[in-house]
C-alpha cells in the first residue's frame, strides 16, 4: 500500500510539473498575441494620424493658393481699375 502511495504522489507531482509547463506556455504565448495586438493598433492609428495630416496639409495650401489668387487679382483690378 506504502508503495502505491508514494508512485501515485510521484505521479501527481509530475503531472503538477506538467501543468506548470503547459501553463507557463499558455501564458507565454497569451503575452505574445497581446503584445503583437497593440502594435498593431498602435501602427493602425499612427496610419489614420498620418493621413488626417496629409489631408490637412493639402487643404491648407489649396486654401493659401487660392486665398493668394483673389487677393493678386483684386490687388491688380484695384491698380489698372
Amino acid at each position: 500500500m506504502a508503495m502505491k502511495m508514494r508512485q501515485s504522489l510521484a505521479e501527481l507531482e509530475q503531472e503538477f510539473r506538467h501543468e506548470m509547463q503547459l501553463e507557463s506556455s499558455r501564458s507565454q504565448l497569451l503575452w505574445k498575441h497581446a503584445n503583437s495586438r497593440t502594435r498593431k493598433r498602435r501602427r493602425e492609428r499612427n496610419r489614420k494620424r498620418s493621413s488626417m495630416r496629409f489631408w490637412l496639409l493639402v487643404m491648407t495650401l489649396i486654401a493659401t493658393a487660392v486665398a493668394v489668387t483673389i487677393a493678386m487679382f483684386e490687388t491688380l483690378y484695384y491698380l489698372l481699375g
